[in-house]
């Protein structure tokens, strides 16, 4: 008997090795069959920051149209453009001769607190963080050793600092996880058409900071994503437009990724989304990426993740008002409805150019904080349950699982709660979040009747939202 243990001990220990050691090759067979670290499906909410150059002119006239007010653009779609008024705007404030690169030395950061910054992080509840190492525009937030990009760095021209990794720092030193974003192409160098007849920006830029596309992959895209792995070991990265255009076998993405699940530093917890080749989104990455609600988020059958700002860009925007800016109890309600259908919310704040996160994002995040310091129970580790909302009267209920707990966060403080239940034999008892007091309730006909207690605003557990925790046998 000892002698069968000793050898089951053995097997199971080989099992674990080997697939703790598994080695992905270059097929998205095999890259695909890579089970995502844990971590990401537990979190549920995690925090955004577009940061960069196009923080100095911060401006995009508001439009309603989804994208239409992303002033992270300002390269492409503002300076330039005489039908939203950028074209008069750039050259009224900066002048004809201003280029976009011209900013740069006006990106200062000298108010950059990082673990300031950390520190509402993680008072907004938020598990992970992920940063703009560098957009479209190629300007990089790390002192990059990579040749193409001298003066074109954090380290080089505007903060002479490391943004990326004091804040990466600081935010781990919290306990929160650390990713970041990498435009996988620069508006400078790859074009919106494979035949290279339109590119984003004016062609007098590509031809002066341009390189050959099959260059600008060789000797910047792939030496900088293993520069960025290699120093900072990010537990996330969030590629972005690389399915504008050309294939995986252009990017070399099976190759990279192979690479980053086999030898990386990070190679245990990192995981990606899908947007690092034209064709990939929604097919293939450990997870995949909504924006602003433009994909079928319920249609997905992996871990998924919807990203929004504050208002209607994710790069600060001046122009934008209060009224441009959704509510704290907005966004808490889009936190619940991504989670009950079994997504990830990653909320975006666009600091200012010096440094400092605007008092209104602040709040917002504050609240969502306050908020989820009572119901977080009802979010975090949690998994959709089979039905993830219903409707009644007035009330709107969202339900969320985790191990034999049911989870019911309703919208309105009423009288009742009623709802279909098919196991009434099951329920052990009911309590509400963040409130001492016994719950009254009841079952007839398959169908609970949940009493909301009468209480002031003093005594209420929380705002916007609630939370029934229903135990299970």
């Amino acid at each position: 008997m000892t002698k069968n243990i000793f050898f089951t001990i053995i097997f199971c220990a080989s099992i674990s090795v080997n697939s703790y050691t598994q080695n992905y090759s270059n097929t998205w067979e095999s890259i695909d069959s890579r089970p995502i670290p844990t971590w990401f499906g537990n979190a549920k909410f995690g925090i955004f920051i577009h940061w960069g150059v196009y923080s100095v002119p911060a401006w995009r006239k508001v439009e309603s149209a989804r994208y239409a007010s992303y002033a992270e653009w300002y390269y492409a779609r503002v300076m330039d453009n005489k039908e939203n008024g950028g074209w008069e705007f750039h050259r009224q404030n900066y002048g004809e001769d201003f280029e976009y690169r011209d900013f740069a030395p006006l990106f200062k950061a000298e108010l950059f607190n990082p673990d300031q910054w950390a520190a509402l992080f993680k008072k907004s509840g938020a598990k992970y963080v992920v940063l703009t190492s560098k957009h479209h525009d190629g300007y990089c937030l790390w002192p990059t050793k990579n040749k193409h990009k001298k003066n074109w760095n954090a380290g080089d021209i505007g903060p002479e600092r490391d943004l990326l990794g004091e804040l990466s720092n600081s935010v781990t030193n919290t306990g929160l996880k650390m990713g970041f974003y990498y435009s996988i192409p620069d508006w400078e160098s790859i074009p919106r058409k494979i035949d290279k007849s339109e590119y984003y920006i004016r062609n007098e830029f590509v031809e002066k900071y341009g390189l050959e596309p099959e260059i600008y992959r060789d000797e910047v895209l792939l030496p900088q994503l293993k520069e960025l792995v290699s120093n900072y070991k990010p537990s996330i990265i969030f590629s972005d437009a690389g399915e504008w255009v050309y294939d995986d076998n252009f990017w070399k993405t099976k190759e990279f990724l192979s690479w980053l699940y086999n030898e990386s530093p990070c190679k245990d917890e990192v995981v990606v989304n899908d947007r690092w080749f034209k064709g990939m989104t929604g097919k293939h990455g450990d997870y995949y990426s909504s924006e602003y609600k433009d994909a079928d988020a319920d249609s997905f059958n992996k871990p998924w993740e919807e990203s929004r700002g504050i208002g209607g860009s994710y790069g600060f925007n001046r122009a934008e008002n209060a009224e441009d800016y959704s509510s704290s109890k907005e966004l808490i309600l889009e936190l619940v409805d991504i989670v009950s259908r079994g997504g990830n919310l990653l909320l975006n704040v666009g600091p200012t150019a010096d440094g400092r996160i605007p008092v209104v994002m602040q709040e917002r995040l504050l609240d969502i904080g306050s908020w989820l310091s009572v119901s977080g129970e009802a979010i975090y580790g949690t998994r959709r349950y089979s039905i993830p909302r219903v409707e009644y009267q007035n009330q709107t209920i969202y339900y969320t699982t985790k191990g034999n707990n049911l989870y019911c966060i309703f919208t309105s403080w009423d009288d009742a709660l009623e709802f279909d239940f098919n196991n009434e034999d099951m329920i052990v008892d009911i309590s509400l979040l963040g409130w001492d007091g016994d719950i009254v309730w009841t079952v007839n006909d398959n169908k609970v009747r949940i009493e909301i207690p009468k209480l002031t605003i003093n005594d209420i557990p929380c705002l916007h939202a609630w939370t029934m925790k229903i135990e299970l046998e």
